[in-house]
Order: structure tokens, then C-alpha cells, then sequence
């Protein structure tokens, strides 16, 4: 007969701090992704005593230097534009991650400046326009095209990979605009 868990002992301050250690210890992470972390754990395992307050030691954690939500946007960032994702699709991840207006519009003009060597990344990566095989078919470069967008490319960028004939010649277009 198979043994019934023990339901977990609901959450003190102590305990709901050290959640809170023991996440910002294994990832990197922002002051809201932490605080949805917390609270959803309070809402899991229940409270005892006064009342919590996840944001507040969100806070705390970020003074002590454990969260950076801009050097958390920065590495994003970089990481999703190492991958060939577009700004729309990195503002999208960054948004998802509870990261502040302020700290993503900090990070914005970097990824503008790299949208076409990110565009051609991308285009390598997935063998798309002159990268991959001759896309003859209308409904072949449509589908290119359109992972190109979800991507998160601009549609200018985008529709001059997909149909671009000289992988050369539209990676030298691309890097003069930039």
C-alpha cells in the first residue's frame, strides 16, 4: 500500500526567506519573477504568522545585491540575440520576466543596433532564403517569411533574407545597415 505524502508545514518569514535565498542562489532572475515565485509558494503550502509580504523581500534581495534586473535584461538580451531572435520577440521575453520599462528601454538600443546580424543569424540557423535550399514556391518563402516574423525580425529585414538569390550579397546589404 503505497504511503500518503505529508502535506509540506505551511510558511513562516524564516522558511519564505530562505525559498527566497535558495532561489536567487540557482538562477538568475528578476525582482518580479521572484516575487511571483513567493507567492505562488505561499498560495501552495499556506501561511503562519503576520502577514507576508513576497515584494518587500524581493526588495531586500535586490539591495543586497542578489537581483539586477539590468544586468538580468542585459544577459536576456544577449543571449536571445546570440539565438537570431528580433527586438520584438526579446522585449516580449523580457516582459514575461517582470523586467521594469526602465531597465528593458535600457537595453533596447542594443538590440536595435544588432537586428540585422541577428536577422542573419537567424536565417543561418534555420536555413532560410539564400542560406538553404532555392525556395522556388511562393508558399515555400511564405512560410519562411513568416518564421522570420515570429521571430520577431522586422518585416523590411525579413523579406529581403527570404528573398535574397546570393547568401554574400545580402549579408554585405545587411551589415552596411548597421
Amino acid at each position: 500500500m503505497p504511503r500518503s505524502r505529508a502535506s509540506p508545514k505551511p510558511l513562516d518569514a524564516a522558511a519564505l526567506e530562505r525559498l527566497a535565498l535558495r532561489y536567487v542562489e540557482r538562477f538568475a532572475t528578476t525582482r518580479g519573477k521572484l516575487t511571483a515565485y513567493l507567492t505562488r509558494k505561499i498560495r501552495e503550502r499556506g501561511w503562519t504568522g503576520e502577514a507576508a509580504d513576497p515584494a518587500a523581500l524581493a526588495d531586500r534581495m535586490a539591495a543586497q545585491g542578489y537581483i539586477d534586473d539590468r544586468l538580468y535584461a542585459q544577459s536576456k538580451a544577449a543571449a536571445l540575440a546570440r539565438r537570431g531572435l528580433g527586438a520584438r520577440r526579446v522585449s516580449a521575453a523580457l516582459r514575461e520576466a517582470h523586467v521594469e520599462e526602465a531597465d528593458a528601454a535600457a537595453v533596447a538600443p542594443d538590440i536595435a543596433a544588432r537586428e540585422a546580424e541577428s536577422a542573419l543569424r537567424f536565417a543561418r540557423r534555420r536555413r532560410l532564403g539564400p542560406f538553404g535550399p532555392p525556395a522556388v514556391d511562393r508558399a515555400v518563402r511564405e512560410k519562411q517569411l513568416a518564421a522570420m516574423l515570429r521571430a520577431g525580425h522586422p518585416m523590411t529585414i525579413a523579406r529581403r533574407i527570404v528573398s535574397a538569390q546570393n547568401a554574400d550579397d545580402i549579408v554585405r546589404e545587411l551589415e552596411g545597415m548597421s
